[in-house]
C-alpha cells in the first residue's frame, strides 16, 4: 500500500472488520471504524504524495493524531502493523468468508471457531450436511440464504468486474508499453467489448522485428506470472493466472505492427461475431458467383486472410459492410444486418454527458456535503447535478425524515442561487415498500423535481412478487425512474428474478425513465434488456449513483455498457441541456395534476 491510497482504504476497511471477527477491544473497533469512515470521506486525493503525519492530519478532518502516524508511514512505507499482525492470526478462507453477502463478522467467528469452517467450500459442505442450520442463531432459513450465496461466490471464481479488469490492463499495458521495440499495445477481449465481468485478460502487442527479445525476456520473468500459451504454437504467446491478476487468466500476443490489426481484431470480436455469416454482398466481392456454383457462406475470419489492415474501418469495409462495427457490438446480435444497411446509429460518448443524476450527499450515506458534490460537477464542466438521497425508510443508510428533506430543498435553493447557471435538481431515492408503494406521502413526493424507485430490502422474491412490487412502483404518478431494477450486485449477489417484458412495458406506458446504474457492481439494468427497452420508447439515465465526487467517473462504465445496448445521446435524460431536462420533470409533475 506504499504510496497507493486505494489500497491503504482497503486495509483500513478490512483491519476493522477483522477485529471484530478476532472479537477484540470494542473501543479499539470503534476506533479503527470512525478512522475507515473519516478516510472514506476525505477521499483518496486526501492521500496522496506520502504526506507527513502532521500534514495527513492537517487533510483529513477528524482523523486523530495516533492515525494519522500510521497511515502516513503505511503510505510511505507499505507497512500497517495491525493490518498485518491480523492477517497472521486469521487463516486465509477465513478473510475470505468475509466477503461472502449475509454473514458478517459475528457469525463467520461463530462458524470458524465453534464448527472449524474455515474456507468457504468447507462452509458450503457443512450448509448442504445441515450443520449450519443446527449452530445457536442460524437455523434452516439462514443456512438456505448462506448457502446460495456461497454458490455464486464460487462461481464467479476467476472473473472480475470490468473496472478491475481495466485497473489489471492498464498495469500491464503501462510495462509492455516501456520496453523498447513495442510499436503499440493494446486491451483486446471481453474487456475492450465492455463486457460487465471479465473472465480472461487479452492483450496484443506489436513489436518491431528487434523487439522481441526484451519483450519475451520481460513476460518470461517470474514477477509477471506468465508462461508460454501451449494452446498457441510458437513462443510468442503468453498465459498465466497470477495473484498479481487477481487469480483471471492473462493472455499476452506479441505480433508484428503489420500483422497487429489483424491480431487485434481477432482477439477482440467475441466467436460469434467473428464466425457470423456476412450479407450476400460481402460474400459475392469476395468469391464471385458462377452460373452454376452459388457463393459459399464466408465469415468475418474469412475476410482477414485477403489483406492485412491498418484499421478496422477497412477492414469491415471490405467485408462489404457500409459501417464499421463498435467494439461493444461485437456480440452477434445482429450488428452484421445493421452495419449491412448502414443503420447502427451514432452511439453515446463520453462528451456527451452534461450532469450526473441519482446522487447521494452527506444528508444520507453520502461522504460529500451537498454543495461539495455540486461544486466538484461544476468544475469539472457539467451543467447540473440531481441529488438523490435515500428516503426515510432507509435507516441503515441515512435515510431523510420529512424536515431533513425540506432542510435539503433549502439548502439546494441556496446553492442554486449562488452556482447559477449551474442547477441542483431536487430528487430522491423512494424506497419501493413491500407492497409496491413509495416512502412519504403525497405531498412531500409533489415537491420534488423528480424520484428514482429503487428496491434495497426485502431482497428475497420470487419472479411474481418482484414484479407486481416493481410494477406497483412504475404505476405510481411521482414515480420518474426506475432505479437498479433487479439489485444485482455482479459476482457477489444475482438480483431478483422478473418480468422484464413486463416493467419495461410497463415503464414505456406510464412513461417512466429506467436507470443503467453505472456503478460496476451493478450496471443495471443488464444492457442486454436495455436493448428491448429502448425499442419500446423508454428513455435511461446512466446515474453513477456516486457517494462521492470519486463516484462520478463511474458514468463512463454506464457510457460503455449503454454502447453495447445501441444506445443514443437524444434516448439518455442526463445528456440533455438543463433547461430541456428542467422542462421534461416540470411537464411530467403537471402531468401529475
Amino acid at each position: 500500500m506504499r504510496d497507493d491510497p486505494h489500497a491503504l482504504l482497503r486495509a483500513v476497511r478490512l483491519t476493522a472488520t477483522l477485529l471484530e471477527l478476532h472479537d477484540e477491544n470494542p473501543y479499539k473497533i470503534r476506533g479503527w471504524q470512525n478512522a475507515e469512515a473519516i478516510l472514506d470521506r476525505a477521499g483518496e486525493d486526501a492521500l496522496r504524495g506520502q504526506p507527513s503525519p502532521e500534514a495527513l492530519q492537517a487533510r483529513v478532518a477528524g482523523l486523530s493524531k495516533g492515525m494519522a502516524a500510521t497511515f502516513s508511514e503505511a503510505l510511505q512505507t507499505g507497512a500497517l502493523p495491525e493490518y498485518d499482525r491480523l492477517l497472521a492470526a486469521t487463516p486465509p478462507g477465513v478473510v475470505k468468508m468475509m466477503g461472502i453477502k449475509g454473514i458478517g463478522p459475528k457469525r463467520v467467528r461463530q462458524l470458524w471457531r465453534e464448527a472449524g469452517i474455515e474456507t468457504p467450500e468447507a462452509l458450503l459442505e457443512a450448509c448442504e450436511t445441515g450443520v449450519v442450520a443446527k449452530l445457536k442463531g442460524f437455523g434452516a432459513k439462514i443456512q438456505a440464504q448462506i448457502q446460495e450465496a456461497i454458490v455464486f461466490v464460487l462461481a464467479a471464481r476467476g472473473q472480475v468486474l470490468l473496472s478491475q479488469a481495466d485497473a489489471l490492463a492498464a498495469e500491464l499495458l503501462a510495462r509492455l508499453r516501456a520496453l523498447s521495440g513495442t510499436r503499440r499495445a493494446e486491451v483486446a477481449g471481453a474487456a475492450r467489448r465492455a463486457l460487465e465481468t471479465v473472465s480472461e485478460l487479452v492483450v496484443v502487442v506489436g513489436v518491431e522485428t528487434g523487439g522481441y527479445a526484451p519483450a519475451m525476456a520481460a513476460l518470461n520473468a517470474p514477477e509477471a506470472g506468465l508462461s508460454p500459451d501451449p494452446r498457441r504454437s510458437g513462443p510468442r504467446a503468453w498465459r498465466g493466472t497470477a495473484p498479481a491478476y487477481a487469480g483471471v487468466p492473462v493472455s499476452v500476443l506479441l505480433t508484428s505492427p503489420d500483422n497487429f490489426l489483424n491480431e487485434w481484431f481477432l482477439a477482440t470480436g467475441s466467436d460469434e461475431h467473428l464466425d457470423a455469416t456476412l450479407p450476400p454482398s460481402a460474400i459475392e466481392w469476395l468469391a464471385p458467383t458462377t452460373a452454376h456454383a452459388p457463393p459459399p457462406p464466408t465469415t468475418l475470419r474469412h475476410v482477414l486472410k485477403t489483406s492485412k489492415f491498418q484499421t478496422e474501418t477497412a477492414l469491415y469495409a471490405a467485408a462489404g459492410l457500409r459501417q464499421c462495427i463498435e467494439p461493444e457490438l461485437r456480440e452477434n446480435r445482429g450488428e452484421l444486418a445493421l452495419a449491412a444497411a448502414e443503420a447502427i446509429p451514432r452511439l453515446i460518448e463520453k462528451a456527451d454527458i452534461r450532469g450526473a443524476l441519482h446522487n447521494h450527499s452527506t444528508y444520507s450515506d453520502g461522504n460529500h456535503t451537498l454543495r461539495r458534490m455540486a461544486e466538484y460537477l461544476r468544475d469539472a464542466g457539467y451543467e447540473y447535478l440531481g441529488i438523490c438521497d435515500h428516503s426515510r425508510s432507509a435507516g441503515y443508510a441515512g435515510g431523510l425524515p420529512d424536515h431533513k428533506v425540506r432542510e435539503q430543498w433549502r439548502e439546494i435553493d441556496a446553492l442554486n442561487a449562488e452556482l447559477a447557471p449551474f442547477r441542483i435538481f431536487k430528487g430522491i431515492e423512494s424506497d419501493i415498500l413491500a407492497d409496491g408503494s413509495l416512502d412519504y406521502d403525497d405531498e412531500l413526493l409533489a415537491g420534488f423535481d423528480f424520484v428514482v424507485a429503487s428496491v434495497h430490502s426485502g431482497l428475497r422474491m420470487d419472479e411474481a412478487k418482484a414484479t407486481a412490487r416493481l410494477l406497483r412502483a412504475v404505476e405510481n404518478p411521482f414515480t420518474t425512474m426506475l432505479g437498479h431494477p433487479t439489485g444485482r450486485l455482479l459476482l457477489r449477489r444475482e438480483g431478483y428474478p422478473l418480468d422484464f417484458r413486463a416493467i419495461i412495458d410497463a415503464c414505456a406506458h406510464h412513461g417512466v425513465a429506467i436507470e443503467l446504474n453505472s456503478n460496476p457492481w451493478r450496471l443495471d439494468l443488464d444492457w442486454r434488456w436495455l436493448r428491448y427497452a429502448l425499442d419500446q420508447g423508454v428513455l435511461t439515465a446512466l446515474n453513477p449513483d456516486a457517494h462521492s465526487v470519486a463516484g462520478y467517473a463511474d458514468m463512463a462504465y454506464g457510457v460503455r455498457l449503454g454502447r453495447k445496448a445501441l444506445l443514443t445521446a437524444p434516448q439518455t435524460l442526463n445528456t440533455w441541456p438543463a433547461d430541456k431536462l428542467a422542462a421534461y420533470f416540470a411537464e411530467r409533475k403537471a402531468r401529475r395534476g
